[in-house]
């Protein structure tokens, strides 16, 4: 009787050290999971400054005020680069100049090159670093073999034509911009484009401001610049 009840205790003793030593997920037949849904937040693009259809038209009304040709290809760009109806884009401390913008397309309209200086001159005296220009002037030929690659390319001929083609148009980068350059660049052309001045738009796709400027900018740069000397004297 006396070696049972010792048998009995050693084996209720094992089994307690068993019980213990055994990983809780083991000890449990069942495992119950709880299923939980993710919900991941819609971020809705929503710009300042909006391309639409109508502004494409407002741009090529522009270039047709002004007679100016839709580019067809270089022969054509070199004539124009020749008699100097298109300017180089010099790269500055205040410009730097995207090494994919090949040598003959570095090129724009005189008064698109002024707004590229003030510009540029503006956000460097603001960040002390320079704004990177993405684009000049195309070809409409350029612009036919770019629809192959970006769906979101405007067309090179029509209505909403590309306004690259007539050297009126520059886009400019805003790939890693801050928050505070970012909003510098948008309040900047905002106030041009409400003096209608300037078509903008933050296109999405291709992390770029497209900018379109009027003649008129000429004028009113001018104005500004007497405006300033007058106040000094």
């Amino acid at each position: 009787m006396g070696a049972s009840l010792r048998f009995s205790a050693i084996s209720a003793f094992c089994f307690a050290l068993l019980f213990a030593a055994t990983p809780a997920f083991a000890a449990k037949r069942y495992t119950k999971y709880r299923h939980t849904k993710t919900y991941h937040r819609h971020v809705v693009w929503n710009p300042v400054l909006r391309g639409s259809a109508g502004s494409m038209l407002r741009q090529n009304e522009e270039i047709d005020r002004l007679q100016l040709p839709r580019i067809a290809d270089d022969s054509q760009l070199e004539e124009l680069e020749h008699t100097q109806e298109l300017v180089p884009v010099r790269e500055t401390n205040a410009l730097h100049i995207s090494p994919v913008i090949l040598p003959n397309k570095r090129y724009c309209r005189p008064w698109t090159n002024q707004f590229l200086v003030d510009l540029s001159e503006a956000y460097y005296g603001e960040f002390h670093i320079p704004l990177q220009l993405n684009s000049a002037v195309r070809t409409m030929e350029q612009q036919y073999k770019l629809r192959w690659k970006n769906r979101n390319a405007a067309p090179e001929s029509g209505d909403i034509a590309s306004s690259h083609l007539a050297g009126i148009t520059v886009d400019l980068a805003r790939r890693g911009l801050t928050k505070l350059q970012h909003q510098f660049i948008v309040d900047y052309l905002k106030n041009l484009r409400d003096l209608g001045l300037v078509e903008a738009a933050e296109e999405h796709h291709t992390y770029c401001f497209h900018v379109m400027v009027s003649e008129r900018y000429a004028e009113w740069r001018e104005t500004r610049q007497q405006a300033t000397q007058l106040s000094m004297n």
